[in-house]
């Protein structure tokens, strides 16, 4: 199947990518692959999901703000290459987490941005990761994440 038929399958589409929040580039080319800096939960109105896992959210607003952080990334992943039906692997993804010392369910939120991206892109989305909790993140957003494609 192809993307888009993936993506209707599952009724997503994938959104226009925000621009930066600071003095960076969203996505960096090398040969054949496409680093894309850290994507905060924003949604399609510029809504961030905000707040501390453990503290002001739980795991489903956690899985909620990985949801919207990852279309976040497929958004900037097709700004960088036009169609993702040309990616030939996701490498990496790297989550990062706003929450409490005592927080433990971060591989369990990371799932909801793997599950996603393995069913959009199918075994092209099968993928090595790493997951970190943080005390902080920037504008107090909720999760931040990071991907390596090979296009």
């Amino acid at each position: 199947m192809t993307v888009e038929e993936n993506l209707k399958k599952l009724n997503l589409s994938i959104p226009i990518a925000p621009d930066p929040v600071g003095n960076y580039a969203a996505y960096v080319k090398s040969n054949n692959l496409i680093f894309i800096s850290g994507q905060l939960p924003i949604d399609t109105n510029g809504k961030l999901l905000k707040g501390k896992l453990g503290l002001d959210l739980n795991n489903q607003d956690g899985e909620k703000a990985t949801k919207l952080a990852i279309l976040n990334v497929l958004g900037q992943l097709q700004k960088a290459i036009g169609n993702l039906n040309l990616v030939k692997r996701c490498i990496k993804i790297t989550g990062y987490y706003n929450c409490t010392e005592n927080f433990t369910d971060h591989p369990k939120l990371l799932n909801t941005a793997s599950d996603l991206v393995i069913k959009v892109l199918g075994e092209k989305g099968i993928h090595a990761r790493a997951v970190i909790g943080a005390n902080s993140l920037p504008l107090n957003a909720a999760v931040e994440l990071e991907t390596i494609f090979e296009i």
